[in-house]
């Protein structure tokens, strides 16, 4: 099954899925998912400092015996730290792996500009082939974009249906930053809604197939989180199947945030 990628900045292809593990349990359970990800044919794995699963991500790439250039590897940077490129090159021990194909700001605390030297310092080392942010709306973007000698190639962002931050996407593409879809299911909230629900029964595929393959259809790389085999499966399934014009207008009327600009609803910023 042959994936699709976006072009970044910087060259390098970007899936357009791939396996997140946000509050995968360290050990056993992250190994597993991962590995599970990787043997259906999962090419990206999306990770972080701030998850304390970086090693667990790590053993499992390596013990899956798939060449390191084969797979597209992100960590982000926690901004409760002080030094991004020493942060990565702790991440880098914790991974067992000589580089990272994608490093970001996990969110702008602190603001959007302070780590992004330290950012461009990981570069620089080989330490990272590219560098980019999470959570960051458009103000914010405008804000980095006037100082950075490297502009950031990905935001990654709270995106689906439900929350259709449209113009933020817009923002991004003007600065030559594709976004990246995390939650796309609403960490499970959104698989029982009638709307949904009704254009996987005409399309004959599940509910997570139909969120995920919207956010694909909109240009977004989509990192979908499971700890169950079959759900792992199932979520990557979306290869074979497109949304008409008239499903995908349904599901942008879901839209709860005005096709926002912003990364979060205002107050629900934990990091200020």
């Amino acid at each position: 099954m042959t994936q699709l990628t976006r072009t970044l900045s910087n060259g390098t292809e970007l899936p357009l899925f791939g396996l997140g593990v946000w509050q995968v349990d360290d050990g056993a359970e992250c190994e597993r998912a991962v590995t599970w990800a990787l043997e259906a044919g999962y090419r990206l794995i999306d990770t972080a400092q701030a998850y304390q699963n970086e090693a667990s991500v790590g053993r499992a790439i390596r013990d899956s015996g798939i060449p390191r250039e084969e797979i597209f590897l992100t960590t982000k940077f926690y901004p409760g730290g002080k030094d991004a490129r020493v942060e990565a090159e702790k991440s880098l021990e914790r991974l067992g792996t000589p580089y990272l194909d994608l490093y970001l700001i996990h969110w702008p605390q602190g603001g959007p500009t302070w780590a992004w030297p330290g950012m461009q310092a990981a570069v620089e080392a080989g330490l990272t082939k590219g560098i980019g942010i999470s959570n960051f709306g458009a103000d914010e973007i405008q804000e980095l974009s006037k100082v950075a000698e490297i502009q950031p190639a990905v935001n990654q962002i709270q995106f689906s249906p439900f929350e259709y931050r449209r113009a933020l996407v817009d923002a991004g593409e003007a600065a030559g930053i594709v976004a990246q879809a995390y939650s796309p299911l609403g960490t499970g909230r959104h698989l029982g809604d009638p709307v949904v629900a009704r254009i996987a029964e005409a399309t004959g595929h599940t509910p997570a197939q139909v969120l995920i393959r919207w956010a694909m259809q909109k240009g977004l790389s989509v990192i979908p989180k499971s700890t169950h085999q079959p759900r792992i499966l199932e979520n990557y399934n979306v290869f074979d199947f497109e949304l008409d014009a008239a499903a995908v207008a349904d599901l942008d009327g879901l839209d709860t945030t005005g096709e926002t600009a912003d990364a979060l609803s205002r107050g629900n910023k934990w990091w200020s």
